[in-house]
């Protein structure tokens, strides 16, 4: 029997579910939507569970209609919805009917008391890394970010950690995808005009004009205009001592000892050649860039030293390796949201019920990614490993993420 603004098959009596999850089931993130779903299933499949009711975000009404009906059936706690947009249409709903959502945005703008983002953003990875180049003795922040929602919210987040940190405000520059602009932006964020030395004078030529390897009887006709000629090179005088070829005058640092990057794909390329061009590289300058760059770390050796945050892939094996066995396909990262999510709440209901005190409990949880803790106005924080890209691509470890004490849901 259809549920009412629900999926098929489940129980149509108010107060049958206990933990709603709203997800796109339909249209163009179908996709991530119903993964999750199972995902959120496969966290509540233990017995003893609290029932899992499910709304479809692209259904008519969309996200605020999703969030109505399954408050209407007297959901215990809100899971969902995916995106900002949505979240901004459903957490009214949720938060005047004194309900806890848990929303998979990494939107951090969404987040305010009884409305927590669980997504990875762009502040927890910018913060993460501000600790761990503040540890190496790092001061002087500067970013290089494009001109877009997530360059800027990678910016927000850069001032902010170094505000909390007590570091002077960061400096940083917008480009857009124009290659002129972007080598524009840099030389103007590096100084390099100011950094590069100058051209060295020609030494001196104290020794007479005689017989050379070009003009054996030294009698090379004079050039009637008084000019050396176009292309031509100077005669080496046979005999002379050679003059020292000149050294290679090492540019100095740019007044910044960390850079944060947000690009990705031909802009990244572009911001890389920039990046060589003004002589930054990780001998002088701690770079850092989005989580976004696990996903082809092994083509950026050109970036050889840089820094990402990202979870653990450790952390995740045990999961990955359930859901593949129930659902025959590996599970994509956004699903560890949904599952974590659920595996809370399912914890709390069979605890005694969700509160904020208990969302909120100093030492966190321990999720598919690793520890995260919620702050009691909407933040989330989470235990990110930095991670090095190597010189020939791919990436390691070198500050591994937090391990201090958690309670795992359960």
């Amino acid at each position: 029997m259809p549920g009412v603004g629900g999926v098929p098959g489940v129980s149509e009596g108010p107060g049958a579910h206990d933990v709603g999850l709203i997800l796109p089931l339909t249209g163009r993130n179908a996709a991530y939507g119903l993964r999750m779903r199972d995902a959120a299933k496969l966290a509540l499949s233990a017995k003893g569970s609290p029932a899992l009711d499910v709304h479809d975000t692209n259904a008519p009404g969309g996200a605020e209609q999703a969030a109505r009906d399954a408050l209407s059936r007297g959901d215990a706690i809100l899971l969902g919805p995916l995106t900002a947009t949505e979240t901004s249409a459903a957490a009214p709903l949720a938060v005047n009917a004194g309900k806890a959502e848990l929303a998979f945005t990494s939107d951090s703008t969404q987040a305010r008391p009884g409305v927590w983002v669980m997504g990875l953003t762009p502040e927890q990875q910018v913060r993460r890394m501000v600790d761990a180049a503040r540890a190496t003795g790092r001061r002087t922040f500067a970013a290089f970010l494009p001109d877009n929602a997530f360059g800027h919210a990678m910016g927000d987040g850069l001032a902010r950690a170094c505000r909390d940190a007590g570091l002077k405000e960061p400096q940083i520059v917008f480009h857009t995808m124009d290659t002129q602009n972007i080598d524009d932006g840099l030389k103007t964020l590096s100084a390099i005009e100011t950094r590069q030395p100058a051209a060295p004078e020609p030494a001196p030529t104290d020794v007479p004009a005689g017989p050379s390897a070009i003009d054996p009887t030294g009698e090379t006709a004079p050039n009637p205009a008084g000019t050396a000629e176009t292309g031509a090179t100077p005669p080496a005088t046979l005999g002379a001592t050679p003059a020292p070829a000149p050294q290679a005058v090492p540019v100095p640092p740019p007044p910044f000892d960390a850079l944060v990057l947000a690009d990705t794909g031909l802009e990244l390329g572009r911001v890389i050649t920039a990046l060589q061009a003004d002589h930054i590289d990780s001998s002088q300058v701690q770079i850092m860039g989005p989580a976004l760059w696990k996903a082809f770390d092994g083509k950026l050796g050109a970036l050889h030293g840089a820094w990402y945050a990202a979870p653990d892939a450790h952390d995740r094996m045990g999961y990955v390796a359930q859901y593949r066995a129930l659902y025959r396909q590996a599970p994509s990262p956004v699903t560890d949201f949904a599952y974590d999510a659920a595996a809370l709440a399912g914890s709390l209901i069979r605890q005694g019920g969700v509160t904020t005190q208990a969302l909120t409990r100093a030492d966190g949880y321990m999720g598919v990614d690793g520890l995260f803790r919620l702050r009691p106005d909407g933040h989330v924080t989470r235990a990110l490993a930095i991670y090095q890209i190597q010189r020939g691509g791919g990436a390691r470890i070198v500050v591994p993420a937090s391990r201090d004490v958690a309670i795992r849901p359960s």
